[in-house]
């Protein structure tokens, strides 16, 4: 991707923003049509139509996420006349840009901004989350996530035909290279000066954990979205998802993965947690 095309894409999501008088935020269907790059808004309907349907099929209301809306736009001359577009939710942006034309690089874009994004958002909304106050509560709260999210992953890569404890190794070791710029588990274990039996992810803070949380909930959802099957495409599919993540990453003028310090083991600390509330602190 060129240097020019990602400046370009940077923050062309958050361009098109909008917020309504109670600063929510939002987006307009008709200019995202135009962003994802479709010459005329009734080739993108389908779209909508697909997005809302998988908003149905999670159990979430879709008049939530998808407002039917009129708009005014200028005709020329002073006059102005209205339009039908859909106000659309940060959530509703990530099911369409799932269900658009992928062969266009905007939309792969799209995919990797609203899902990082959306993922963002889901957690600092839940409400367990946002009651957190300390780095330490916040590296718990996420490293039992990554535990959840894991054992989907392991089901989702299972169902794709990575069956034997070594090829699922193999399949997770392509996931943390896409993400950590092509170091291994082993590696990334080595480089954070860990011991023998002592897993990396125990030894992440809350930013770098959060990476990773994105890397297996959005592998999960392509490798069952798009129905991958074989070991090679599967790994692969890992791959990609870390390396987009490291992009987005890298976009937001973030630190790479491997370059944050290493933590002390969330399991002493998971220990000390359960102590203090026995003893009421």
């Amino acid at each position: 991707m060129s240097d020019e095309l990602t400046d370009r894409t940077r923050t062309v999501f958050e361009q098109i923003k909008r917020f309504d008088d109670d600063s929510n935020e939002f987006w307009s269907a008709r200019e995202l049509s135009k962003v994802l790059e479709y010459s005329q808004f009734r080739h993108f309907i389908p779209v909508i139509e697909r997005a809302k349907e998988a908003c149905k099929n999670s159990g979430i209301n879709i008049l939530d996420h998808f407002e039917d809306i009129l708009t005014m736009v200028p005709i020329g001359s002073g006059a102005e006349r209205e339009i039908v577009d859909v106000r659309l939710s940060r959530y509703a942006c990530y099911l369409i840009v799932q269900n658009a034309d992928s062969s266009k690089e905007i939309v792969a874009i799209g995919q990797t901004y609203f899902a990082v994004q959306t993922r963002l958002q889901e957690i600092q909304q839940m409400q367990a989350y946002q009651r957190l106050k300390t780095e330490e509560e916040k590296r718990i709260f996420l490293r039992e996530e990554m535990s959840l999210h894991n054992k989907q992953l392991a089901e989702a890569a299972k169902d794709a035909g990575v069956v034997e404890p070594i090829d699922y190794a193999i399949f997770q070791n392509h996931g943390y290279q896409g993400l950590y710029g092509g170091l291994t588990a082993k590696e990334i274990h080595a480089r954070k000066g860990l011991k023998k039996g002592q897993q990396i992810l125990d030894h992440m803070g809350s930013t770098e954990l959060a990476a990773n949380l994105f890397r297996a909930t959005q592998t999960e959802e392509k490798l069952r979205r798009e129905e991958i099957k074989g070991k090679d495409k599967a790994n692969q599919t890992h791959f990609e998802v870390g390396k987009k993540v490291r992009k987005t990453i890298e976009d937001l003028g973030g630190t790479m993965p491997e370059n944050l310090p290493t933590a002390d083991s969330v399991k002493k600390l998971s220990k000390e947690s359960s102590s203090n509330k026995l003893r009421g602190k």
